[in-house]
């Protein structure tokens, strides 16, 4: 069962100014389109071949390293365009979310440095995330192209720290870019459509 790249689902300039047109473009078009390719190619006539897409990254995680730095990409690309919109970031969350935020993690405010900061921390290329794991919220980081569901959590929400995702718009302002992303960019819909699911 090959895999197919999801359109983007907004228009390449919707993000603008705080993601460019440009980085849309080769980050969908160019850099998610090689994982997917990629990835097809290698579970051609595998025992990869006819899993879900979340079956094969927790296995080729431990079996197969080559493939899973494909799938697990492919898999955090699919959800971070969703994790964006136009007129998104803000504080106004919907409220099942913003009670446990407050619970789990302190505060609104509390969140968004804790989330930022691992993003800033995370050395080289990876992913910071809000995860929920054994039933609480974590802010967590991961290297690459891991995700939270190889350590057992279920991703909430995640930025991709790769150069090749700010570099365009914000050379090599890492903080910057985060800020946008939370302030400006989070579709807290989509976060909170994936935490009642996880609850």
């Amino acid at each position: 069962m090959a895999f197919t790249l999801p359109d983007l689902p907004y228009s390449y300039d919707a993000l603008a100014p705080h993601m460019s047109a440009e980085t849309l473009e080769y980050h969908h078009d160019k850099h998610h389109k090689a994982y997917c390719d990629t990835m097809n190619d290698m579970i051609k006539g595998t025992e990869y071949e006819n899993m879900d897409l979340e079956e094969i990254v927790k296995k080729s995680h431990s079996d197969n390293p080559k493939l899973f730095n494909q799938a697990g990409q492919f898999y955090n690309h699919i959800h971070f365009w969703k994790w964006m919109k136009s007129g998104g970031g803000g504080r106004s969350l919907p409220g099942g979310l913003a009670s446990q935020i407050d619970s789990d993690l302190g505060s609104f405010d509390e969140f968004r440095t804790k989330f930022i900061d691992a993003g800033k921390g995370q050395f080289g290329s990876g992913w910071a995330w809000l995860a929920m794991k054994d039933g609480r919220l974590t802010v967590m980081n991961t290297p690459n192209g891991e995700n939270p569901l190889v350590h057992g959590a279920t991703p909430l929400l995640g930025v991709d720290v790769w150069e090749h995702s700010y570099y365009i718009d914000y050379r090599n302002a890492r903080p910057k870019y985060l800020e946008a992303f939370v302030d400006n960019l989070v579709n807290w819909d989509y976060v909170a459509e994936l935490y009642e699911a996880a609850k």
